[in-house]
């Protein structure tokens, strides 16, 4: 086999919340994407006519756990498919870098302590990881911004796209 990058959420190893995916311990059950028998598991939930109107920035953490045998080497991380017409998604490397915990936040509107969120729209423009040997975790932040005066939105949202080399 090769290195194998799945994302999974954090908040506990038995999490299944995306909303309670605010850092801490990985899930060891979970992975991004899926719940259940393969239904749709968003990280955020829909922008609120509130939140659009007052503006709202929240946050989520996630790791990607390479699930090979070989390292993951010259990892990238970025988004595809953004559809949320009200919101920005950002994104950061946990400072506590590989195979460590990710620090946990109050809550989802409390931002971790000393990420640099950028927009990463693409490969090019993604975020580099350091080499993830296999079975080790390397947590990721993801922002959401909704400007005020923004229109709801529901059903909308983005893709995690992770990539990289397998070193023999």
């Amino acid at each position: 086999m090769a290195a194998a990058p799945i994302w999974r959420l954090s908040g506990g190893a038995s999490n299944s919340d995306p909303a309670a995916s605010l850092g801490g311990v990985m899930s060891t059950s979970t992975e991004v994407g899926t719940v259940g028998q393969g239904a749709a598991l968003g990280l955020f939930d829909d922008v609120s006519g509130d939140e659009s109107n007052a503006g709202d920035t929240e946050y989520r953490c996630v790791y990607v756990l390479n699930n090979g045998d070989q390292p993951l080497t010259s990892g990238k991380v970025w988004i595809v498919d953004e559809s949320i017409a009200a919101a920005d998604i950002e994104l950061a490397l946990a400072g506590e870098g590989v195979n460590a915990t990710a620090e946990t936040v109050a809550n989802e509107n409390t931002a971790p302590v000393g990420e640099s969120f950028v927009e990463a729209p693409n490969k090019a423009g993604g975020l580099s990881l350091p080499t993830i040997p296999a079975g080790q975790r390397h947590g990721v932040w993801v922002r959401r911004i909704v400007a005020a005066a923004t229109g709801a939105a529901a059903n909308r949202g983005f893709t995690l796209r992770v990539e990289g080399d397998t070193a023999a």
